[in-house]
C-alpha cells in the first residue's frame, strides 16, 4: 500500500476491552502527529463472540480501512483467528494466546504459507509478574507493540494515564504492565519490521466518532430536548448526550418505545423547544405515522436514522445504506420533507445544525441518514469550529416572549432585523395566518400562547386556521400548499459536492462551487459512508482523471450538477451499500 500507511488490528473476545485498547493506540498515534482512522467490529452480544478494532494511520489524511492488515495484535484465540484471516503476506502477528498448540494446530503451516512473522508474548505471565491481573494482558501487548513500532514508551504511558484518570490507583499497574511488554525480548529480530514515516504533532486535531459529532452538532444547534429508545447503531448518540447533559442542561430522555419518541419530539418542537430524536430502520417504521402528523400540522421534526442491514432486526451492529427509500417515502399522504445523508464527522456536525434551520424554516420533517460506518467509527479530524452556523428559528413571536426565549435558551436570531421582524407581525396575526395559503407554501408559525391569535393543530385536514374540513376545495388547496414548499426547498439546498485529486496540493480536494468541470475518465457517485473509501481511493491512485460526486441532500434532489457530471465523465460508476442501487433509482427517476 502506498502513501505510507500502516494497518493494525486489535482483536479478541467481546468484553475484553478491545475498544478501549484501540482508543489508547489511536489517541497516542494522533498525539504523535499521525492521521488515524479506526473501524470497530463487534457482534450484537454483551459478551462473547469476536470483537476487533482496525486502525489505519499515516502522515497523510486517512478516511477508511484497508482489506488487509500489516500487524495483528491478538489478545486470545478468537483474536488470533481473526488476525490470521486478515493479515497480509509477510505481515506480523503479536499474540498472547499461550495455548495455541492445542487450539490452532496448523498455526506454523499458515505462518509458513503466508510468510508471517508470528511473535508470542507471555502477556498473562508478565501482567502477573508486574503486579497486575490477566485482564491487563492487553496493556502488556500494547507495550510490546510500541517496541515493534519503534516508538517511545513514554508516549503510550502518557495516554494510559489519561485513559485511567478517573481510576488513579490503576495507573501505576498499567504503566508496569506496558513496561513489561516493552522490555520483553523475543527470539525474532525486530529491526526493520516496520518503518514508520515521520509525523509532525498537531494539537488542533481530535479523534471522534460520527455519533458524538451529531451530539455536538445538536448542542451547537440549540437543541434543548433529545428523545430516544436505544437502538444500535444510533444508541451512542443517546449515551453521549446523556453524559454531557449536566453541562449542557439539555433534557435527555430514554422513552419506552419509538412512537413515544417521535410524539414527544414533535410536541416539544410545537411548544417552541428545539428537539430531535434518533433511531434505526426498525424504530423509524414505528415513527412513520408521527412523521406524517408533523407534515400535516407543519411542525418541525428532526430525526436521525442510523441505517443497518435488514429487514427486521437484520444485522444490528453492521453498516448499510438500504433505508434511503424508506426515509423519502416515510409517512402516508403527500407533503414536503428533506432527507440528508451524513458521510463523516464533519458532515454529521454541520448537517445536524442545518437540519434544524431547514426544519424550522419550512415547518417540515427533516430526516438525517447515517450508518454504523459513520456513527461508530473513529476519525482523526481538525477541531470543529463553534458558532459558525447561525441558529435560525423563523418564529413569529412578540418581543417579551422572544427575550424570555433568548434568556433561558442558547437561541439566537441570525440578525437584529430577523429579531425585529419576528415580533413586529405578532400584533397583526390572525388565526388564519397559521396555515395561510401563500405563494411558497410557508406561513407564519408562532408559539402557543405567544399571541392572541389561536389556531388548531390536529391530524385532520383543515382550513387556514386549523379548523377541520372535509370539503374538496379547501382540502385540495391545503395539500398543494404543503407540497409547494418542495420547489422553494430545491432553490435553498446546495449542489452535490465533487472531489478529485489535486497534484499541486498532493491531496484530494473539493472543487469550488463555480469551477467549470473538466473531462474525467471515470466518475463515481455515492452517498453516506461511500464517500470515505472513494476519497481514500482517489488519494491512493493520485489520478486527477477520476472524480467522486457526493450527494448529501438527497430529497428533494438537485439534478443540474449531476447532469453536468454525467456529461463530463466517460464512464460513471454508482457505488452504494444496498442491493437495488436506491440512489441510482432516484437519479434515474429525476
Amino acid at each position: 500500500m502506498s502513501r505510507n500507511r500502516t494497518v493494525i488490528k486489535i482483536a479478541g473476545e467481546q468484553g475484553m476491552g478491545i475498544d478501549s485498547t484501540g482508543l489508547i493506540v489511536m489517541k497516542t498515534l494522533k498525539n504523535l502527529g499521525f492521521w488515524v482512522y479506526g473501524e470497530r467490529e463487534f457482534n450484537s452480544l454483551i459478551k462473547g463472540g469476536r470483537s476487533s478494532i482496525q486502525i489505519n494511520f499515516s502522515d497523510k489524511k486517512v478516511r477508511a480501512i484497508s482489506k488487509k492488515i500489516d500487524i495483528g495484535l491478538a489478545v486470545d484465540r478468537e483474536g488470533l483467528l481473526e488476525c490470521l484471516e486478515t493479515v497480509k503476506e509477510g505481515g506480523i502477528i503479536i499474540h498472547g494466546f499461550d495455548r495455541w498448540q492445542k487450539a490452532i494446530k496448523n498455526l506454523p503451516k499458515i505462518a509458513k504459507e503466508k510468510n508471517l512473522n508470528i511473535i508470542e508474548v507471555p502477556a498473562r505471565e508478565i501482567a502477573l509478574e508486574r503486579g497486575g491481573n490477566i485482564i491487563m494482558n492487553n496493556v502488556v501487548l500494547l507495550g510490546f507493540l510500541w517496541k515493534v513500532l519503534g516508538l517511545n514508551l513514554h508516549t503510550l504511558k502518557d495516554q494510559i494515564s489519561l485513559q485511567f484518570a478517573k481510576k488513579p490507583n490503576l495507573i501505576p499497574l498499567n504503566h508496569n504492565c506496558s513496561e513489561g511488554g516493552y522490555e520483553f525480548s523475543p527470539e525474532q529480530n525486530l529491526q526493520h519490521l516496520i518503518d514508520l514515516p515521520q509525523a509532525i504533532p498537531n494539537f488542533n486535531r481530535i479523534i471522534i466518532d460520527g455519533n458524538s459529532a451529531i451530539g455536538l452538532g445538536a448542542i451547537q444547534a440549540g437543541v434543548r430536548a433529545y428523545y430516544a429508545y436505544p437502538m444500535s447503531p444510533s444508541s451512542s448518540i443517546l449515551a453521549y448526550l446523556s453524559a454531557v447533559a449536566p453541562k449542557t442542561k439539555m433534557m435527555v430522555k430514554q422513552l419506552e418505545d419509538e412512537i413515544s419518541v417521535a410524539q414527544q419530539t414533535i410536541g416539544s418542537y410545537f411548544a417552541g423547544t428545539r428537539s430531535m430524536c434518533a433511531t434505526s430502520g426498525g424504530g423509524f417504521d414505528l415513527m412513520a405515522e408521527s412523521v406524517s402528523l408533523a407534515g400535516m400540522i407543519e411542525s418541525p421534526f428532526v430525526c436521525v436514522i442510523a441505517q443497518r442491514p435488514g429487514p427486521a432486526t437484520g444485522l444490528p451492529t453492521w453498516t448499510g445504506q438500504a433505508d434511503l427509500h424508506m426515509a423519502i417515502h416515510s409517512g402516508h399522504g403527500e407533503y414536503a420533507k428533506i432527507v440528508m445523508a451524513c458521510s463523516d464527522p464533519e458532515s454529521c456536525y454541520e448537517l445536524t445544525q442545518h437540519s434544524h434551520n431547514l426544519a424550522e424554516k419550512y415547518q417540515i420533517p427533516v430526516i438525517l441518514l447515517t450508518e454504523a460506518a459513520i456513527g461508530m467509527n473513529y476519525t482523526c479530524i481538525d477541531k470543529f469550529q463553534e458558532n459558525i452556523i447561525p441558529i435560525q428559528r423563523y418564529l413569529s413571536i412578540e418581543k417579551e416572549n422572544l427575550e424570555n426565549l433568548e434568556n433561558s435558551l442558547p437561541v439566537k436570531f441570525d440578525s437584529d432585523t430577523a429579531k425585529n421582524q419576528a415580533f413586529e407581525v405578532v400584533e397583526k396575526l390572525q388565526p388564519s395566518d397559521r396555515y395561510k395559503l401563500t405563494e411558497n407554501g410557508i406561513s407564519h408559525r408562532w408559539l402557543p400562547g405567544s399571541s392572541k391569535a389561536i389556531y388548531f393543530a390536529n391530524g385532520d385536514e383543515h382550513t387556514e386556521d386549523g379548523s377541520i374540513t372535509e370539503e374538496a376545495g379547501p382540502s385540495k388547496l391545503m395539500i398543494e400548499k404543503r407540497i409547494k414548499k418542495s420547489k422553494q426547498i430545491l432553490k435553498d439546498l446546495p449542489d452535490p459536492k465533487i472531489y478529485t485529486f489535486d497534484k499541486v496540493a498532493d491531496e484530494v480536494q473539493e472543487l469550488s462551487e463555480n469551477t467549470i468541470l473538466p473531462n474525467y475518465k471515470v466518475g463515481i457517485i455515492g452517498f453516506g459512508s461511500t464517500k470515505n473509501p472513494a476519497l481514500d481511493s482517489l488519494d491512493l491512485m493520485q489520478n486527477p482523471e477520476i472524480a467522486y460526486l457526493n450527494v448529501e441532500y438527497i430529497y428533494p434532489l438537485k439534478t443540474e450538477k449531476i447532469k453536468e457530471f454525467f456529461e463530463k465523465c466517460e464512464k460513471v460508476l454508482l457505488v452504494e451499500g444496498n442491493y437495488n442501487g436506491q440512489l441510482g433509482q432516484i437519479i434515474e427517476a429525476e
